[in-house]
């Protein structure tokens, strides 16, 4: 055909333009996108990524639309499940269209869960279709593996994706149990997109992708779908493959309380999904019909009248715009990496049993560490025989804040002790926000009222001695024998709570009487690396080898671990997430989402 023939087929589909190449161009996308998934599935590679135009998400079987000719995710899925014989896909869609070719190919099929977020303002975005919408949740056997995130304004940001991922896809995905992650990534959903409108800034991609990379043992295919602001593209592009790499992740700018009507639609797809996924079962949901987006609809008559000229230069004027803020933004939020991943030291011999990756540090000196105990830590080490680990851990703890490693492990006979000298120890450095999570019992229990550090302590039986407060809070947990059941805590309460305080360093520490299993262990070391440039340090009471073991592959980035069998949480123990929120959802806002909607309402406006 030439190029008028074309252009009178072009019109049969709803944006598609066919061009000589077309064909060419669209089975090389597809091509790349089953490379990438063949090099995942043989373990030729953990991760990757296809860089692949024509986009898939919108064609449809048997239509182009979109400016999709072939669905390149689609295939892949369909490719995976027929030649590697996968019972379990996701499909993350993140792009700001919904992909609702992608939707209509596994409506009915529960061997697929799909997630779409998108921009949909009430039916008035393109493809402007009734079933983008939060109660579109698949057809026969596909129902409830069909999720529908519409975004009801433009400028949604980082606290609204990362809320979306909190409450709603991490939590069916860690249940879904998928042997296979495939992302639709569609960056029109940054900022400076001038068809999605949206405030999302690069780096929130690494975050995102970060998450995704500890499901299905890491293996991750990321790809390429629209994306229309070139430097927002390649800027955020760059922050998914340095994750996808192995690198640090950047800290998230922007404040960490996601929008009202965020809260709404998330709201709504819990709702509309309670009587599908057993993580809902106990949870309180319940449709909001009044949105308070509702009423810009009608804003939108009797627009001002401008020329196409004007319109023009004011979108050529905020192309520059956005071009500035990411070009300072960026040199802001990246740094150099440590050359060094994970550190420790062998002062108890235990060197060969740790990942070969681990990098070994020399141990502080017995003079220095007597007089830096002396001098300021006199009050909390009572006893000469905790000298010798603390001066392993300051060793290690000291390189961190200089920034040749990126993360430490260090054994301890008493980590109550070591944990109390570290979070000092780093205060005095100059660290203004360091998170720690103590699991087990905890003796010494820090000064937390300046807001410099915040403790979350995970024990079985709440601890005499502190109440609750803003920066300290107990949870009462005791893991599921029958398997992992921590999901719910981590992703409803701590990832929220944590990424709302944005720490500058994280310590992670494991004492006597733990009541978490290694597999609960190993999601919070996982899933919270993302925080702190990946400043993670972990202490270690020294008889739990088998957890050194497992919190030492999850920080050198070897795999990712198996968290052991998805278990739903008891009522009780919902109920105890439920009261926690409650309690602090005002001042940790990264929790509204999961909240009661008068507290949404009192704290966000």
């Amino acid at each position: 055909m030439n190029e008028e023939e074309l252009k009178k087929v072009s019109g049969n589909y709803d944006a598609f333009f066919f061009h000589p190449n077309t064909y060419r161009c669209a089975r090389l996308a597809v091509g790349a996108t089953l490379e990438l998934v063949d090099a995942v599935m043989s373990g030729k590679v953990r991760n990757g990524m296809a860089l692949v135009r024509p986009p898939g998400h919108h064609s449809q079987r048997n239509a182009a639309n979109g400016f999709c000719l072939f669905n390149n995710v689609a295939i892949a899925a369909e490719y995976a499940k027929l030649k590697y014989g996968l019972q379990r896909i996701l499909i993350v869609d993140w792009d700001v269209h919904h992909g609702q070719g992608t939707q209509y190919i596994f409506e009915e099929d529960p061997s697929v869960l799909y997630f779409s977020w998108h921009r949909y303002e009430h039916q008035e975005f393109w493809p402007s279709l009734k079933e983008s919408d939060y109660d579109a949740v698949g057809l026969g056997k596909g129902k409830g593996f069909n999720i529908n995130l519409p975004w009801n304004k433009v400028g949604m940001g980082n606290s609204d994706y990362l809320a979306a991922f909190f409450h709603v896809l991490l939590p069916m995905a860690f249940e879904f149990d998928p042997e296979l992650v495939i992302v639709s990534s569609g960056y029109d959903s940054g900022i400076g997109d001038p068809e999605g409108q949206m405030n999302a800034t690069p780096e929130v991609f690494a975050h995102l992708t970060h998450f995704l990379m500890q499901l299905a043992s890491g293996k991750l295919c990321v790809i390429l779908e629209g994306g229309y602001h070139l430097k927002s593209l390649s800027e955020s592009v760059c922050m998914t493959v340095k994750t996808l790499l192995g690198d640090p992740v950047p800290q998230i700018t922007g404040e960490m309380a996601p929008c009202l009507s965020a809260v709404e639609s998330i709201q709504n797809v819990r709702a509309a999904h309670k009587r599908y996924w057993k993580w809902l079962m106990y949870e309180d949901t319940s449709f909001l019909q009044n949105l308070s987006t509702k009423s810009h609809l009608l804003k939108k008559a009797n627009p001002n009248p401008s020329t196409e000229h004007e319109s023009k230069i004011t979108n050529s004027d905020e192309t520059v715009k956005v071009e500035r803020f990411l070009e300072l933004h960026m040199k802001n939020i990246l740094f150099p990496v440590p050359p060094i991943k994970t550190a420790t030291t062998d002062s108890k011999g235990s060197a060969h049993l740790l990942p070969v990756p681990v990098h070994f540090v020399k141990e502080m000196d017995k003079t220095e560490i007597k007089a830096l105990v002396s001098g300021f830590y006199a009050d909390i080490v009572k006893e000469d025989k905790n000298l010798l680990s603390l001066g392993s851990m300051l060793a290690i703890l000291d390189k961190i804040f200089k920034k040749e490693v990126c993360n430490g492990i260090a054994g301890s006979p008493t980590s109550s002790v070591s944990v109390a000298v570290a979070l000092r120890h780093s205060v005095r450095f100059g660290f203004q926000r360091v998170l720690c999570i103590f699991v087990g019992d905890l003796e010494i229990i820090p000064n937390t009222e300046d807001g410099k550090i915040l403790m979350i302590h995970i024990c079985e039986k709440e601890q005499s001695g502190k109440t609750r407060s803003k920066h300290y809070i107990s949870l009462n947990w005791k893991e599921d024998a029958e398997g992992n059941d921590f999901f719910s805590a981590v992703l409803g309460f701590i990832l929220p709570v944590a990424y709302s305080y944005q720490p500058n360093l994280t310590v992670i520490a494991v004492g006597p009487n733990r009541s978490l299993g290694i597999s609960g262990i190993s999601l919070l070391f996982s899933l919270l690396q993302g925080l702190a440039e990946s400043r993670i340090f972990a202490v270690i009471e020294d008889t739990e080898i088998n957890v050194m073991q497992s919190v030492a592959k999850a920080l050198v980035g070897a795999s990712a671990p198996h968290f052991g069998v998805y278990v739903p949480p008891t009522q009780e123990k919902v109920n105890k997430i439920k009261i926690l929120r409650d309690q602090f959802q005002q001042e940790w806002k990264m929790l509204q989402c999961s909240g009661k909607l008068s507290v949404f309402i009192v704290s966000s406006y």
